[in-house]
């Protein structure tokens, strides 16, 4: 049993999860758009994910604050040195509008970690700022690259499918912060520090209702009841959220949501 607890703290802390999710909604996006699976698109998503979270996560913890590296960190590094010359060579098979783009969400992940003006913290510190900024990532990293990427001509579904897709990250972002309202620095102002628990979840609601209406418009009889699905499922995640949760509760369960999503397109 305790192996198995290390295994998957391992896989949770290394990123692989969260990677794996953000491929989902990239497979998700070639299903909706209709664009045939694209591999280097893909792994290029997953892959970068993995560099980019494990930077985000480490950068701080051993360059500020000096921590020890342990085995697993080590290994952790090893991995994402190995995503990154991934990343490198699915990189150059990209269009150049594509890798463009990417570049321009590597800076964005970059802004989010590293200080770059003077006498300022960095943009995970910006008060109100975080899950707006990690949200519009998600966005382009699973949904508007392989878009573009596939060169199809921008539509009135494209930017809709943009609006649904920013609204679930939103929303499962707002689980986190529920969860991290413990811990959380009080100048960061998230939302629930901003207006309450109580009121974060009537809004987390409130999102979803629109998220699955917005679908009438644009998906298939069966679409919309995959989404049903997924929508009363983060319902449910959001009614149960509260401080006392455990870590999994978020880095495992909630982080599924997208993973799960794209399993019921498959076999349902």
């Amino acid at each position: 049993m305790k192996l198995l607890k290390q295994i998957l703290d391992f896989y949770l802390n290394s990123s692989i999860h969260v990677a794996l999710s953000c491929y989902a909604l990239v497979r998700i996006t070639f299903y909706v758009f209709h664009i045939q699976y694209d591999e280097p698109m893909a792994l290029f998503v997953f892959f970068g994910t993995i560099v980019g979270y494990n930077f985000v996560k480490y950068d701080a913890l051993v360059r500020v604050k000096r921590k020890p590296v342990g085995i697993q960190l080590k290994i952790i590094a090893v991995l994402s040195f190995i995503s990154l010359i991934l990343v490198g060579y699915y990189f150059f098979q990209l269009k150049r509008i594509t890798q463009i783009v990417s570049v321009g969400i590597f800076a964005i992940t970059a802004l989010y970690t590293l200080p770059f003006f003077p006498n300022r913290k960095n943009a995970r510190n910006w008060a109100g700022v975080k899950i707006y900024m990690v949200a519009i990532c998600w966005v382009g990293a699973s949904l508007v690259l392989p878009y573009i990427n596939a060169e199809i001509p921008f539509t009135a579904n494209f930017f809709i499918k943009c609006i649904q897709r920013f609204v679930l990250v939103f929303v499962l972002i707002l689980v986190f912060e529920i969860l991290d309202l413990a811990n959380d620095d009080p100048h960061l102002k998230t939302v629930p520090q901003t207006i309450g628990v109580k009121k974060t979840k009537i809004l987390g609601f409130s999102l979803l209702v629109p998220f699955w209406i917005l679908g009438i418009l644009t998906f298939t009889f069966h679409d919309l009841i995959i989404n049903l699905i997924m929508v009363v499922t983060l319902m449910l995640f959001i009614f149960f959220a509260n401080t006392n949760r455990s870590k999994y509760y978020t880095s495992f369960w909630v982080e599924s949501v997208p993973i799960f999503w794209w399993l019921m397109i498959v076999f349902l």
